[in-house]
């Protein structure tokens, strides 16, 4: 470990990322869209003058921001854009976690949240998911710096609906809460709505899911116009210029095609529950997903030995070696003919 790290570097445990592998191999390991991003996407990509290039881009993101607020039924003035949700949420965790008491969260719940606690110096208190391994809004009520969780959660797949966040809200009054939307588009409910009622709420969201951009790096936050300064505030003093204008300019194509949009995001819906079924059918125990993935166990069959044989098969799932997730699988949800491959394997190797 190199002496010339700052101390904290030293201590950090760096957040761990799905396999991106170069062999070809089915993958459903991180989430990502099984389908193209909109039409629109590739056009832009197509004509995009280069010399474009040679200015900064826009550093308020006007023209993204007031795409997003169109499609989110907001105002520009409530959203805030950046280079993926986690940039996003990184600045979150310095403009408003770094407090005099603890950052409350769920325990399992998306594994960069205790990193960026880490690595900003911001004490936790996690709390467990309740019998139904759903995240317990009532626990992270308690007095704390702030709240936030994923919602729906992952990698358990729960959402709670709007009117559990606004419950919770109204018990959170004076501590920012932020609510992750990243799978929100695939089942569950989003909070943004209640922006207007609650100026400490903060939704962030993504472009990798469900508009299928993973490779991009696009995400935004909405909330107050107070919170969006202070977001504005950390980003102007780290890097003033995030997004760039071609990513700008795809994020507005994708956000355009509403068609499109809907009919991916119900093709995964659709997947998924077929999946689910066909899991069941094979004695696996599968959580009730709102996400674009399920998280699976089986009460014969060793979780691990499950993932290497599969892989060993051609197929990519993710296995978390932890202790109370060791013995499931998250599997993301593709295609149609993936999910039959992946069905067709598991029944070989469950027998």
């Amino acid at each position: 470990m190199s002496q010339l790290w700052s101390p904290n570097v030293r201590e950090l445990t760096p957040y761990v990322p799905g396999e991106q592998p170069r062999e070809k191999l089915i993958k459903l390991n991180t989430n990502e869209n099984p389908y193209p991003p909109a039409p629109g996407v590739e056009r832009v990509l197509r004509e995009f003058s280069a010399d474009h290039l040679r200015r900064y881009p826009d550093p308020t993101s006007s023209a993204l921001r007031k795409a997003l607020a169109q499609a989110l039924g907001t105002t520009s003035a409530n959203v805030f854009a950046g280079n993926g949700s986690d940039e996003v949420l990184a600045l979150a965790f310095q403009a408003f976690f770094r407090q005099d008491k603890p950052l409350a969260m769920p325990d399992i719940s998306y594994s960069f949240y205790p990193v960026y606690c880490r690595m900003y110096d911001i004490d936790s208190q996690r709390f467990a998911l309740d019998d139904q391994w759903r995240v317990d809004l009532d626990a992270l009520a308690s007095d704390s710096g702030g709240v936030i969780f994923a919602n729906p959660n992952a990698p358990t797949g729960h959402g709670h609906g709007r009117e559990a966040i606004a419950a919770l809200l109204d018990k959170v009054t004076d501590r920012v809460v932020l609510v992750d939307e990243a799978y929100v588009d695939f089942g569950g409910e989003s909070a943004v709505p209640l922006v207007e009622r609650y100026p400490n709420l903060l939704v962030t969201g993504t472009f990798s899911k469900s508009r299928s951009l993973a490779g991009l790096r696009l995400g935004y936050a909405v909330g107050s116009p107070e919170l969006i300064e202070g977001l504005t505030r950390v980003k102007d003093s780290f890097n003033s210029y995030p997004v760039d204008a071609l990513a700008s300019a795809i994020g507005i194509a994708a956000l355009e095609d509403g068609d499109y949009f809907e009919a991916t995001r119900q093709a995964v819906i659709t997947t998924r529950e077929r999946t689910r079924q066909r899991l069941d059918d094979l004695g696996f125990e599968v959580l009730p997903s709102q996400t674009n993935f399920v998280l699976a166990s089986h009460p014969k069959h060793d979780a691990a030995q499950l993932f290497v044989g599969l892989r060993e098969r051609g197929i990519l799932v993710r296995h978390f070696n932890t202790e109370t997730l060791r013995d499931h699988l998250r599997i993301s949800i593709g295609t149609d003919d993936e999910m039959d491959s992946l069905i067709e394997v598991l029944s070989e190797l469950c027998r």
